[in-house]
């Protein structure tokens, strides 16, 4: 299929979505990249010339579990769990699609006469076909002929025991979905009406157990409760209603880097799992990668961790690089403006700013640069950083999204995709998505639907594979031709993400309830070898800078102390009920500062910075041999 001829901006009275002009305006986005890369843009080795990445090793590198391929373990900033602690942590079947990874890994290396480190018999000691029947046979409501399991979690790994210490809060159980009440939808016809408000709250993020678990009757093609409700009222651009923060869900910025490092790997493992469940299948292609010029500094074409790096070394804390801010700002004061990121700019005038900007950012002049030209910036921006927005890793999962017949189990993949990604990637693309949604708010003036937007981003956050026709790679091997409708099927599944991402983006960021416990269990399992020592030291050292204690004041039922080591008040011993929220401990330390939070350190969670509105009373429940921290 060939583009549209590029013909000159015309002024558009009505707002429109119609597949012809999204499609010129998608096309013209492709060709103007095009233009670009020709001079900007060389080509990498062929796929002959570059070694080849194990598939299975590198998922399995990617969920925490290299020491099973390598005998030891990662390299990471934060100490990872060990294997035995996260395998302990997961579901049956996580921990299936787990075996099934390894098992395929290990075949592999035999078929190339090679010795595997660990034999799948020495991770998981229950029979292999076990698990496996269980995975492929589902969570049925109506199944009735097995006895529920007595834990939840997979706990055949050999060396990992439960700790039984006396007073403590056993930590939420997560239920197979044969163990739930089935929904009336599954057993009467003639369920109750559900509001409009009700039918479209995401309280499924408050569940205790996890996605792949609840999708049995998808896959089977049967009724699907939550697709019933979440669809009752087809309309597929109306966001989810977030759920209040007063029920204790976290953002996944809260979590310390420990605690991120094992939210990715459990992610990681429920993401395959889910979509396995769901009988999507990822296509792990090797696309033909480009890279840019090597530079020694600017800021096109530069890592985002690279610029945060420079950048916080004047602004300590942030999580965007500053760039992006001034195109956003820029672009922010003329949301009202017609064809807002449709019109390109000059050519030459954004080579010229992008020198500039490249040679010296810090004295750059932003009074200067016209609208038009910001958006070709930020454009130009996203698509050169020489790790995509979304990441290679997971470029082709979020195409896999595409494959999930229902918007509501897509939701739920892209939310798991965006807690995979790197912290840097991710908070791009949560301000990306924020501005995005106010160009949307205002297309009754800039004449810029919800669509529109999309398909002119896609191009930038979905690389299009168009620009391959014809040419050829290093060593004369011809890249892959995409057909006409493959061209169409790209371009409008790119926008449909797009589309997806700035509709829901409220969810996106959330850790569901499941997930946050199955953290907790790994933490506890990792720390329990030496979590009473552990305890008992804290305590003396606790009763040593706090003499006044009494024994009874430090172990009555309900009661908190709150540590300030930051204030003229160190600590403070605080009564919890139904009804006491962070805010309500903070208020008694803010004095003249108003920016400090409380944190819950320790116990079964490295850290977790709570919302104001987080009830403590759970989370005493939950983790009640944390310690209660008040800092910024």
């Amino acid at each position: 299929m060939e583009p549209p001829d590029r013909a000159e901006d015309v002024v558009v009275h009505t707002i429109t979505s119609d597949p012809r002009v999204a499609m010129e305006t998608y096309w013209r986005e492709v060709q103007s990249i095009e233009e670009e890369e020709e001079e900007e843009v060389e080509m990498e080795e062929t796929e002959e010339e570059r070694k080849s990445v194990d598939e299975e090793e590198a998922w399995l590198t990617e969920a925490g579990l290299s020491s099973l391929v390598t005998g030891s373990a990662p390299a990471e900033e934060a100490t990872p769990p060990s294997t035995e602690a996260l395998i302990s942590t997961l579901t049956r079947q996580q921990a299936a699609t787990v075996r099934r990874r390894l098992d395929r890994y290990n075949q592999t290396l035999k078929s190339r006469n090679r010795q595997p480190i660990r034999d799948v018999r020495d991770v998981f000691t229950q029979f292999q076909g076990d698990d496996e029947e269980s995975a492929e046979r589902g969570s049925d409501p109506c199944a009735t002929e097995s006895p529920p399991p007595p834990c939840r979690y997979h706990t055949s790994t050999k060396t990992i025991r439960r700790s039984k210490h006396p007073g403590r809060a056993p930590l939420p159980t997560l239920l197979f979905e044969d163990q739930l009440t089935p929904p009336a939808a599954h057993t009467c016809p003639a369920t109750p009406p559900v509001t409009v408000s009700d039918s479209r709250r995401a309280d499924w993020l408050l569940r205790d157990y996890p996605y792949s678990e609840g999708v049995a009757e998808h896959r089977r093609g049967g009724v699907c409760w939550d697709c019933l409700r979440f669809h009752a009222d087809e309309s597929g651009e109306r966001p989810f209603v977030p759920v209040s923060p007063s029920e204790g869900l976290t953002w996944a910025d809260d979590l310390s880097s420990r605690d991120l490092l094992s939210l990715g790997y459990i992610t990681h493992i429920e993401l395959s799992t889910f979509l396995l469940s769901l009988g999507v299948q990822i296509k792990r292609t090797h696309p033909l990668r480009r890279r840019l010029l090597r530079r020694d500094s600017g800021v096109f074409g530069v890592p985002l961790k690279f610029l945060l790096d420079g950048d916080r070394k004047s602004s300590p804390g942030i999580k965007v690089p500053l760039v992006l801010q001034k195109m956003l700002s820029v672009l922010e004061s003329s949301l009202q403006t017609e064809g807002l990121l449709r019109v390109p700019g000059s050519a030459a005038r954004l080579k010229y700013l992008r020198r500039e900007l490249d040679r010296c950012f810090a004295g750059f002049d932003w009074s200067a640069v016209r609208q038009v030209e910001a958006a070709g910036l930020l454009k130009m921006f996203i698509r050169e950083l020489p790790t995509p927005l979304l990441t290679h890793t997971h470029l082709a999962s979020y195409r896999a999204v595409l494959g999930i017949s229902s918007v509501f189990h897509q939701v739920q993949a892209l939310q798991l995709l965006s807690l995979l990604l790197p912290e840097a990637h991710r908070e791009t693309l949560r301000v990306l998505l924020v501005f995005l949604r106010a160009v949307v708010a205002h297309q009754d003036q800039n004449r810029m639907s919800l669509w529109n937007v999309s398909m002119v981003m896609a191009p930038n956050l979905f690389p299009a594979h168009r620009h391959q026709h014809g040419r050829r790679q290093l060593g004369g091997s011809k890249a892959p031709v995409l057909t006409a409708q493959e061209e169409m099927e790209e371009a409008v599944g790119g926008a449909y993400l797009v589309r997806l991402m700035i509709t829901h983006q409220d969810l996106l960021w959330t850790v569901p309830n499941f997930l946050l416990t199955q953290v907790r269990h790994m933490t506890q399992a990792s720390n329990q070898v030496w979590d009473s020592l552990a305890r008992t030291r804290k305590k003396l050292l606790q009763r040593r800078r706090n003499s006044n204690w009494t024994q009874g004041a430090e172990l009555c039922e309900g009661v908190i102390r709150v540590q300030a080591p930051l204030h003229s008040r160190v600590s403070m011993a605080v009564q919890l009920d139904g009804q006491t929220r962070a805010r309500d401990v903070t208020a008694h330390f803010q004095g003249h500062s108003s920016s400090i939070r409380l944190y819950e350190v320790g116990g079964n969670i490295a850290e977790r910075r709570l919302h104001p509105d987080c009830p403590l009373l759970d989370v005493y429940r939950v983790n009640p041999h944390c310690d209660w921290l008040i800092k910024p």
